[in-house]
């Protein structure tokens, strides 16, 4: 590779090689943006599996082996994260860092609040979840006498974001309810394409209108307009309480956490469910299998799937749909590109398996990049190959996968590891599962272009990256008769 420089910091004993780059501050910046995956497959081809990259002005030591993730993901002392993505949500989102004294255990109290998103809780949210998708699938069929077409990501974006803005935060009792939540969409769609820059730390006065598009999503969160919001969710509800325990903190800041709650529920839900709906529909054996899949749930529950049955899931039901769950892991394995960062809190040695140490001075970040993992052929088969049941085994969940004859603990990884594990993520799994069983209940589905949709790099570390292009499917109502 051309413009690699392998040791100007001058490294002490003990420290990962480092590749510094040659332009100053950006070190390897642009090599590494232009394709993550590409570059650290080539520096570990040359250095090995621990190496240290110079970065915007950070030093990024990467742990290449699957094995020795655990060391860092326990090593939770030394190895920080919380105050990191503080840093960077607040600076993204526009409130005051949680991490300044002038809100005591602020950060700590809506952690807890997370207990909403698991066990009963997780329950009552997911089922509001499945009526409001319901709704909006029956606004669809109404529309959906024949044939209907639409652009697929637009298509997901659009009942995705609908269907989870009114379970978070309750039903606009405008007759135009509608209406206003896509203004919101639209606004938030803006935002989100600069995302990645701002994630990079580029001023937002450099990007555009995005200063004043976030000014005015965050302004839909004011407490004037949020109480005219009906139904809103516990979870919401119960941050909206501890928020009102901080005099410090402003009703605009607060307005903004809500806002910042919003994008991290759907930010990457959106695309995720793009790509599960775009692989099925892609393969037919895949969407024959989870359709008779759903289609005999459906039967042995004695529930119809017409546009006017309401359809009742519980947690077991949903869990126990193998070949939807696999086939939507497979799609989360192809598509999701989360770097797991870490900060070092102090110079130190991090102890690895095997008697390999590590070298970290107090600052430097180290990163896990699971994506070298999902598509690496020791591990999976034919990695580049979508495989609807590569989860799947003897007819139930495979959880057991080999990396050079010995078990990975650590196999699939979309939504993190550790202490930055998401909290959302089974919730957003169900909501993932809801919109495609009741997708392929109640309609026939098909592609109407036959173009190669591909992944676009540019959120690259960020988490599920987006389509490059949309593409158009078409749908409607499917028959009754068996």
């Amino acid at each position: 590779m051309k413009n690699v420089t392998y040791s100007i910091l001058k490294r002490k004993t003990g420290e990962p090689p480092l590749i510094n780059g040659w332009i100053p501050y950006l070190g390897m910046a642009l090599l590494f943006r232009k394709d993550a995956f590409k570059f650290l497959l080539d520096q570990q081809k040359k250095l090995g599996d621990i190496f240290t990259v110079h970065i915007a002005g950070r030093y990024i030591t990467f742990i290449m082996d699957p094995f020795q993730y655990v060391y860092v993901i326990r090593n939770s002392k030394q190895l920080e994260f919380h105050e990191f993505a503080d840093k960077m949500a607040s600076k993204t989102f526009d409130y005051p860092a949680l991490s300044k004294g002038k809100f005591p255990d602020l950060k700590e109290n809506l952690h807890r609040i997370y207990q909403y998103l698991q066990g009963k809780p997780l329950d009552i949210i997911s089922d509001h979840m499945m009526k409001n998708l319901q709704d909006i699938f029956e606004w669809k069929c109404s529309q959906a006498t024949d044939w209907e077409t639409e652009k697929m990501y637009k298509f997901c974006c659009s009942v995705m974001f609908e269907a989870s803005f009114i379970t978070l935060y309750g039903r606009v009792p405008a007759a135009d309810g509608h209406k206003v939540i896509s203004e919101i969409r639209d606004k938030f769609i803006k935002f989100d394409a600069s995302f990645p820059y701002l994630a990079a730390n580029i001023p937002i006065e450099l990007l555009g209108a995005t200063k004043k598009v976030r000014k005015e999503l965050i302004h839909h969160f004011l407490l004037q307009n949020m109480t005219k919001w009906l139904g809103g969710s516990k979870v919401v509800q119960a941050r909206q309480d501890i928020f009102e325990k901080y005099e410090l903190l402003g009703d605009y800041d607060k307005a903004a956490h809500h806002f910042a709650f919003l994008w991290a529920s759907v930010g990457n839900t959106i695309p995720a469910t793009f790509w599960a709906m775009y692989y099925l529909l892609r393969h037919p054996k895949a969407l024959a299998a989870v359709r008779d899949e759903i289609d005999h749930l459906l039967h042995s529950t004695g529930q119809k799937r017409g546009p006017t049955y309401n359809i009742h899931l519980t947690r077991e039901q949903l869990d126990n749909l193998v070949y939807l769950e696999s086939a939507l892991n497979e799609s989360l394995r192809m598509c999701s590109s989360s770097m797991n960062i870490r900060i070092s809190q102090e110079d130190f040695v991090l102890k690895l398996e095997g008697n390999q140490e590590v070298g970290l001075r107090k600052g430097d970040w180290i990163a896990l990049y699971p994506q070298i993992l999902h598509m690496d052929p020791e591990v999976y088969e034919d990695p580049k190959e979508y495989k609807f049941d590569r989860y799947i085994e003897n007819g139930k969940k495979k959880t057991t996968f080999y990396k050079a004859g010995r078990k990975l603990k650590y196999f699939l990884m979309p939504f993190g590891s550790g202490i930055s594990m998401c909290p959302g993520r089974f919730l957003a799994m169900n909501e993932m599962k809801m919109f495609i069983f009741l997708l392929l209940a109640r309609f026939d589905v098909e592609l109407v272009e036959n173009k190669a949709v591909r992944l676009d790099n540019s959120r690259m570390g960020l988490g599920i990256l987006l389509p490059d292009v949309d593409i158009a499917f078409r749908y409607k109502l499917r028959s009754l008769r068996k």
